[in-house]
């Protein structure tokens, strides 16, 4: 029944042993003061290593492009040498990895980025959005964003080339390959989005400038490593961190015409999964199956019968499961199995150490204690 999920897939030049995938998640576990990526999180993303690919997590391209304490970055010496430990663990048993490349805008506070002002497409605060910093007591502490400064000619040409120099920090650092976090209201969801982008240079507008600037980018960075090392991560219905578009079908029906253009070797959906979101809709779905060449990966609350229905249908060609990877590390056996999948403890999902992170047991282990 579930043979679908473990057929083999090429991903650029990579053959990967199934089609499920553990997307990125924030587990804001790194090392201060560095921000680096650390033993505990070797270990983590090591015990996952059975997914056909793993997605790290959330990872910010400079100082400026963090939103949230105790998250990773890769773009110091520190980090890389962080990061190296996690890739050389989940090669060790035999996983494929990617590095998600994030820049987060708007969505910050001063107290995260030293001090600074928050940048972004235009100078509009998101509303009703908080993100958590350190405040001494090693619990987050939530606090509403600021308004952000509209980016100049020079913001975003020095972005382009952090995301690219991230690109390449990814690669020496061991990953496979990596995403770019281009969905979920960050840096260039608020350029593609129409209520978040009001610019009125070649960056705003019309759709064509609106994603000119994802365009440069996902350019900047397939000159550096290849497109056949880049994903993309799309979420053309969320209205998370206060991202909306006017004609979403529209926009990320284009957007994805645009990065099959550029070869990259996998598009990420990611469906908006709460209780009362909008649903993608067949049509939508299909539109992007014909407009994207590549391998096409979706996620949001996906059954191991949703997940087949997608592949069998030829809407999707891997699944990504995220909050069942976060309790079950052992998943794509437990689905092979027909095995219960663990309840993870949304306690422990954000900051913190070992416990919910790396001491969640197997079907196996789970069975015989």
């Amino acid at each position: 029944m579930t043979a679908a999920l473990f057929n083999p897939i090429k991903l650029g030049q990579l053959t990967l042993a199934n089609r499920i995938v553990m997307p990125p998640m924030t587990r804001s576990r790194a090392s201060l003061p560095d921000n680096s990526a650390n033993e505990m999180m070797a270990a983590y993303y090591a015990q996952r290593s059975s997914a056909g690919l793993i997605i790290g997590e959330g990872t910010q391209i400079s100082p400026l492009a963090q939103g949230y304490a105790w998250t990773p970055g890769i773009y110091s010496s520190a980090q890389l040498d962080g990061w190296q430990k996690v890739t050389k663990a989940v090669h060790a048993n035999n996983g494929v990895m990617f590095a998600q490349l994030w820049h987060v805008g708007r969505v910050t506070h001063p107290q995260n980025i030293g001090g600074l002002q928050p940048i972004s497409s235009s100078a509009i605060k998101a509303n009703n959005v908080k993100v958590f910093i350190d405040d001494g007591t090693h619990a987050p502490g939530f606090v509403d964003v600021v308004t952000p400064r509209e980016m100049t000619q020079a913001d975003i040409d020095t972005v382009i080339a952090e995301f690219t120099q991230a690109a390449s920090n990814a690669i020496n650092a061991g990953f496979d390959g990596i995403e770019l976090h281009a969905a979920n209201g960050y840096l260039i969801n608020q350029f593609i989005d129409s209520e978040s982008n009001h610019r009125t240079d070649k960056y705003g507008g019309n759709l064509t400038n609106r994603l000119r600037f994802l365009d440069e980018v996902i350019s900047a960075m397939a000159a550096a490593i290849g497109a056949d090392k880049i994903g993309v991560r799309l979420a053309p219905l969320t209205t998370l961190n206060g991202t909306v578009d006017a004609n979403p079908e529209q926009t990320y029906v284009a957007a994805t015409a645009l990065l099959n253009k550029h070869n990259i070797a996998y598009l990420h959906i990611a469906e908006a999964d709460w209780d009362d979101a909008p649903v993608m809709s067949n049509s939508f779905k299909n539109a992007i199956r014909n407009a994207f060449a590549g391998v096409l990966i979706y996620a949001g609350k996906y059954t191991v019968e949703r997940a087949i229905s997608a592949i069998e249908s030829g809407v999707a060609d891997m699944i990504a499961f995220g909050r069942p990877f976060v309790a079950n590390p052992d998943l794509p056996s437990r689905i092979k199995h027909g095995q219960p999948w663990a309840n993870h403890d949304p306690q422990t999902l954000f900051g913190g150490n070992e416990k919910g992170l790396t001491d969640y047991p197997t079907f196996s282990e789970s069975e015989s204690a």
